[in-house]
C-alpha cells in the first residue's frame, strides 16, 4: 500500500501549520516555500483539508490557513482520510460491511481485515502534535567509518 504525495504532503503542510502559534494565519505561498512544494499543488491539497473542516480560512492582508483546532485534537488517519479517503489495503474492506460475493469463501479476507484493523489503528494513534517540527527527533548521524 502506498500512500500517494497528495497524502504525504498534506501531513507536512498541516504540521507547518501547528508549528504556528495558535490562530495565526499563515499564506499557502509562504507554506509552499518553506515545503518546496509547488503552489499550485498546495492548493490542491488544502481545498479537502478545509471541506473537512480540519483548516480554516482567512481573507484579507492578515488572511492565509490555520488549525481549526488544537493540533493535539487530530489524528493523523483523519487528515490522510480527508485527502486520501479510506485507508483500507483493498477495495472490500472499504464500506462497513463487506459486499464482496466471495467474502464467506474468501481465505485471504482474514488476513487482509487484521492488516486494515492495524493501519486504521496505527494512523488514528497518532496526533498532529506528533509531527510538529518541534516534536520530530533529531535525525541520527552517520556512524564514523
Amino acid at each position: 500500500m502506498k500512500f500517494s504525495t497528495k497524502g504525504r504532503y498534506a501531513l507536512r503542510l498541516m504540521a507547518a501549520l501547528a508549528s504556528r502559534p495558535a490562530g495565526e494565519n499563515v499564506s499557502l505561498r509562504e507554506i509552499s516555500q518553506e515545503q518546496e512544494i509547488s503552489l499550485k499543488y498546495m492548493e490542491q491539497i488544502i481545498t479537502p483539508l478545509v471541506r473537512a473542516g480540519l483548516v480554516r480560512s482567512g481573507r484579507g492582508s492578515q488572511g492565509g490557513y490555520r488549525l481549526a483546532r488544537p493540533a493535539g485534537q487530530y489524528t493523523v488517519g483523519e487528515i490522510l482520510r480527508a485527502v486520501e479517503g479510506d485507508l483500507s489495503p483493498i477495495q472490500c474492506l472499504e464500506d462497513a460491511q463487506n459486499q464482496c460475493p466471495h467474502y464467506a469463501r474468501c481465505s485471504t479476507i482474514r488476513f487482509w481485515e487484521g492488516l486494515d484493523r492495524v493501519i486504521q489503528q496505527y494512523v488514528d494513534s497518532v496526533s498532529l502534535e506528533e509531527l510538529r517540527p518541534e516534536s520530530a527527533p533529531a535525525p541520527e548521524s552517520e556512524p564514523a567509518p
